[in-house]
């Protein structure tokens, strides 16, 4: 089944027709998580899900919150038009498809939504990486490297570095390393979905 995307809002056309005779799949694979992922309007829908932890809500609720996100402004402020954009994509294609996938159960007749047992694969965080910043990978590779580094000057007992005992040296560099790791888990649960504020993707540096 091919899919035509639409503008860089997270909007995409196409019909939305089962094409596995509606049986839902026993787990995701990774590309469909990618797949899934990959979609802003999806991931924020999915972001406001698990906020509410485990409760449903309703289709207007959850497109006034999407279309509050995507349009930088309280939900309060949001324009009918606005939120009926949201609502029409939301209903006719991303809850379908997050329905198939088990991710979401959606009542198209009632026009409610909640959470389904596969939306714990997506329980990862989006790593955005800032053009200033770097990745964690490197980061702590190049802390590693800072710290063998230092390791090698103290073993050959370079004045003033004498001055500071080996094992002061050797704990100065577990408590960066732990400061480090406090700060990594901090980051990657504000970029979780669900994570509390609006989606990752969102927030200001």
């Amino acid at each position: 089944m091919s899919l035509e995307r639409g503008p860089a809002n997270g909007t995409e056309t196409g019909p939305a027709v089962p094409s596995n005779g509606g049986e839902k799949p026993s787990a995701l694979s990774r590309d469909e998580v990618f797949d899934i992922l990959s979609n802003q309007r999806r991931r924020h829908a999915l972001h406001f899900l698990k906020q509410r932890n485990g409760d449903g809500t309703e289709l207007r609720e959850l497109s006034t919150q999407v279309a509050a996100w995507e349009n930088g402004k309280s939900a309060e402020r949001v324009t009918s038009d606005e939120r009926r954009r949201v609502y029409t994509s939301l209903q006719q294609f991303h809850l379908p498809k997050l329905d198939r996938n088990g991710i979401v159960e959606y009542d198209d007749r009632r026009g409610s939504v909640e959470l389904a047992g596969e939306a714990t694969d997506l329980d990862v965080y989006l790593d955005v990486v800032e053009e200033s910043d770097v990745p964690w990978s490197q980061y702590y590779l190049g802390l590693s490297g800072l710290s063998l580094a230092l390791f090698g000057v103290v073993s050959v007992e370079i004045y003033p570095l004498t001055l500071v005992p080996a094992l002061a040296w050797g704990v100065l560099v577990a408590l960066v390393f732990t400061v480090s790791a406090l700060a990594h888990t901090y980051h990657d649960r504000r970029m979780r979905l669900g994570a509390d504020g609006p989606p990752a993707d969102l927030r200001e540096p």
